[in-house]
């Protein structure tokens, strides 16, 4: 786990000095808050046009759980990684790739159990409907 966010940080470093030499390099003089504002705005943007399309096109066809679940998801995958760079931080338990791989697993698992709970109650509520309706 510690190799692997290393190597994220070596990789975000490289940008983040690719940008600060491109800064300098036309002497646009930004300073480093002036650029994480114009580069995560960017980058932002850049999701959101590219995003926007797939949900806005999930929700003409009724899947707002699939939104619902897009949203979890990403929340999921932040908070495993924030609990296990806070566990490093405070000493309180040790950083493991393994343990963001594991929570991940856990919701997916509780979803899939989930979905198909809800699949079942659904076909339920709908024979029900159909009995009703043809006494």
């Amino acid at each position: 786990m510690k190799g692997f966010l290393y190597r994220l940080v070596g990789i975000a470093a490289d940008i983040h000095e690719k940008i600060l030499s491109l800064n300098d390099a036309y002497e646009y003089n930004f300073s480093d808050k002036q650029l994480h504002f114009l580069v995560i705005g960017f980058v932002g943007m850049f999701l959101l046009l590219l995003i926007h399309p797939v949900i806005s096109l999930l929700a003409r066809k009724g899947h707002i759980l699939t939104i619902s679940w897009i949203y979890v998801f990403t929340v999921i995958i932040v908070l495993t990684f924030a609990v296990e760079i806070g566990q490093k931080i405070t000493g309180t338990g040790r950083m493991e790739f393994s343990d963001i791989v594991f929570g991940i697993g856990g919701f997916l698992l509780m979803f899939l159990i989930f979905a198909i709970l809800r699949a079942l109650v659904l076909v339920l509520i709908a024979q029900l409907r159909r009995r009703k309706e043809t006494q």
